[in-house]
């Protein structure tokens, strides 16, 4: 796989997977996170075309830094991909302002920076992939101790959707990607505000490798919407058919 990628949210859990995967299959890997230790770790374990950028996504200016040191690196992007977000454990009606912050600021404004930030690039070549880490909740809001998270995920949806819509106008051959994993066995869970369940304890919690092959086969395909797992678009029209909505 000929392609630079760059993964935010790169120090553990899906990020780490997805770029030990692709360092493998021969990618040039941009691992991009805030823990320093952890990220030089995972980069060693990449090999020598993986690149380490300490950098806080919820900040505007760290993801241009980001792009521009890619860019330095290695020529050029092929890949973003906005991974980095957190979850919350804390149900509706407890929900406080900085809660509810936080959530914008992890899981929206970074995807919404690296979008804009790598977009002149990909314009310039006429070409390039973004791909943003949903969830199986911001499909179905059914975990309401996910409240704020599930929330903020719908937005992500939306925005994917409608950046994508307005991209593609002039150039159609830059592909915004929605990626929507259910639980997942990562510390995603023990990393929550408010802490929560590991995730990795969960009954039915899908292996982080398995995601992982389900986003190198997204930069493959080009896909612009996938489940990671079987059956998941089903369980999202029975959901919805309980309801009594029609969702066809």
């Amino acid at each position: 796989m000929d392609k630079v990628v760059v993964i935010t949210g790169a120090s553990s859990g899906i990020g780490a997977a997805t770029a030990e995967l692709l360092a493998a299959r021969g990618a040039s890997v941009v691992l991009v996170a805030r823990r320093a230790d952890a990220l030089e770790a995972m980069t060693a374990r990449c090999g020598t075309r993986a690149l380490a950028l300490v950098a806080d996504v919820t900040r505007r200016e760290d993801v241009r830094r980001a792009v521009a040191e890619a860019i330095r690196r290695f020529g050029r992007i092929d890949v973003w991909i906005n991974n980095a977000g957190q979850g919350i454990t804390r149900p509706p009606s407890e929900l406080t302002d900085e809660d509810i912050d936080a959530m914008v600021r992890s899981n929206v404004k970074s995807a919404i920076y690296g979008m804009q930030e790598v977009l002149p690039h990909f314009k310039t070549r006429g070409n390039g992939q973004i791909i943003n880490i949903s969830s199986m909740l911001g499909r179905v809001p059914f975990a309401s101790f996910r409240s704020a998270y599930s929330a903020s995920k719908h937005f992500l949806n939306a925005m994917t959707a409608m950046f994508r819509d307005e991209v593609q106008q002039a150039y159609p051959d830059i592909q915004i990607s929605l990626v929507s994993p259910g639980v997942v066995g990562t510390e995603f869970g023990l990393n929550a505000v408010h802490g929560g369940p590991d995730s990795r304890q969960l009954p039915g919690a899908q292996p982080v490798e398995e995601v992982a092959q389900v986003l190198a086969d997204v930069i493959e395909s080009r896909k612009p919407d996938v489940y990671t797992r079987p059956g998941s678009r089903q369980q999202v029209l029975n959901y919805y058919t309980a309801l009594g909505a029609d969702p066809t």
